[in-house]
Formats: C-alpha cells, sequence, structure tokens
C-alpha cells in the first residue's frame, strides 16, 4: 500500500454500434486491464449497443500507465470474438485533481481534452465537478475493428494510507 496513490473507479457505462460477430448480433463484455490487474464486466447478450452500467475499481501506483479496455463477444463453443480495444490516458485527469480545486458549482468544467492520434477519444471530454469531486465522462472509439465505441467514465477516490496525487 505504500506505493498506492490512489483509487480509480472507472465506471463502464455502454458500448455503440458495436461490430457484429454472431449472426445477427453480439454478446458483449469489457475486459479492462492495468499493471497486472484484470477486471471484467457481465456479458450482455444479443446487442451491439449494451448498456453495462458496471463499476469497477483499479489500484493506481502509476499515473503514466494507461489502462486498457478490450471488447469481446462471449462464445460458448468457441473462443471469443474481440471486437475492438481502446486506451485511457488517466494523467489529464490527474492534472485536473492536482490543482486542489476546491467549493466550484456542480457542473463546472475543469478542462477539455480533445481527439487526437494519440488518443482513442471519439470526442471532446470534459473533466468536470460534481458535488465535491471531479468526473470525466469520454466516448472512446474502438480501435483495430471496423466500428464501435464504448462510454466510461473515471473518478478518483483517496483511501486513507494513500500517498495520493497532490
Amino acid at each position: 500500500m505504500e506505493n498506492l496513490l490512489g483509487l480509480l473507479r472507472l465506471r463502464v457505462r455502454r458500448g455503440i454500434n458495436l461490430a457484429i460477430r454472431d449472426t445477427r448480433s453480439s454478446d458483449p463484455y469489457v475486459v479492462v486491464t492495468m499493471a497486472g490487474q484484470k477486471l471484467k464486466t457481465r456479458v450482455i447478450n444479443d446487442t451491439c449497443n449494451p448498456e453495462w452500467n458496471d463499476e469497477l475499481t483499479l489500484s493506481i501506483s502509476d499515473i503514466n500507465v494507461p489502462i486498457n479496455l478490450a471488447v469481446y463477444d462471449s462464445d460458448t463453443f468457441t473462443t471469443d470474438d474481440k471486437l475492438g480495444e481502446a486506451e485511457i490516458d488517466i494523467r489529464p485527469y490527474v492534472e485536473c485533481l492536482r490543482m486542489g480545486l476546491e467549493n466550484l458549482p456542480t457542473g463546472t468544467v475543469i478542462t477539455r481534452v480533445q481527439p487526437s492520434r494519440t488518443n482513442c477519444l471519439s470526442d471532446e471530454s470534459c473533466c468536470v465537478w460534481d458535488n465535491g469531486r471531479i468526473l470525466q465522462d469520454m466516448f472512446l472509439r474502438l480501435r483495430n475493428v471496423e466500428c464501435g465505441e464504448i462510454e466510461v467514465q473515471i473518478e478518483w477516490i483517496s483511501p486513507p494510507g494513500c500517498k495520493g496525487v497532490f
């Protein structure tokens, strides 16, 4: 726990226009990996537009290590098919945390992160003040697949005894 900076709550909200890998749809789920940690959402059957709304929590020891997301189609008798992958860089979010902001009106945009060739964002992503906490919503374009995006949200958690990012 001595190297732990904090925890990051990752809300995997939904998939949008995911690739079809079964006859008419897919049975998607998301695998999240970071620095030896591996977490998974539940499978949503028969849809290319799943609503997971699953909350996963990662331990953060190094803010420079990206969070990797891989979307799969669950198959019963064969190997699961990959529906694409994306990466989250938490450094812009951590920079907002380091500003040490307090008592802002809910909904205040702290910073905006633009889509670029170096990130998986499909649209502008804002770090927003929400009742004493900073949230970042993201739409991530999946790579290595013909179509698909996933919507996620990140939130920092500072448990007692952690170094923190300040």
